[in-house]
């Protein structure tokens, strides 16, 4: 039998508000809202977090430092840059699938973060794809990747890789690193030389 962790109530508001923000949109979802999902008084609310902008920020930024941390490593390893690409790509999917309300919540409600968090997001979510770039450019310079444009080669991979929290937990046939695996699969052979 599987012992489910208690969680605080501040957890539950910011789990529920999650849900809630994928669901309705950030704009579209009120305290009132989630107070009700909750069942209790929106006034409530206010003792355990200061407005619902602050679950966005928290949802954003703790997704940005899963991202980062997730891959980290792996620009550290000695490897073949197929294979950090390949491990980059897993991680990456990784993290999408471990909370698929929190990564589209992350994905598509960023926008609405207020200065200055919003360009503080930017900034991560931009070091972060130009690690990706500076894979594919390695990848060009060492002879393993063929010449192509390596922002649109990142972009491409990135929007394939971020539609994944949409459809996961519907597909059920594969666990993220299979995902990880056959998506990589596929990006490298576009990208390997001489196929």
């Amino acid at each position: 039998m599987e012992i489910e962790k208690k969680i605080s109530r501040k957890e539950e508001i910011a789990r529920e508000a999650t849900r809630l923000f994928r669901e309705k949109g950030y704009p579209a979802t009120s305290m009132r809202d989630l107070a009700a999902e909750l069942g209790i008084e929106a006034a409530s609310l206010y003792s355990h977090i200061k407005s619902k902008e602050e679950i966005l920020h928290k949802v954003c930024f703790r997704m940005a430092e899963n991202f980062f941390l997730a891959i980290n490593d792996i620009d550290q390893e000695t490897e073949t840059t197929t294979e950090k690409l390949k491990k980059s790509i897993i991680a990456h999917v990784e993290v999408l699938t471990e909370d698929t309300n929190a990564s589209i919540v992350f994905l598509n409600e960023w926008k609405h973060l207020s200065e200055p968090y919003l360009s503080d997001f930017i900034k991560m979510r931009d070091t972060y794809e130009h690690r990706f770039r500076e894979i594919v450019l390695e990848g060009q310079r060492n002879g393993e990747f063929k010449y192509m444009d390596e922002k649109f080669a990142v972009l491409t991979l990135l929007s394939s890789l971020n539609w994944i929290p949409n459809w996961y937990k519907n597909y059920g046939k594969l666990d993220p690193t299979q995902i990880g695996n056959q998506l990589s699969s596929l990006v490298l052979s576009g990208l390997k030389n001489g196929i």
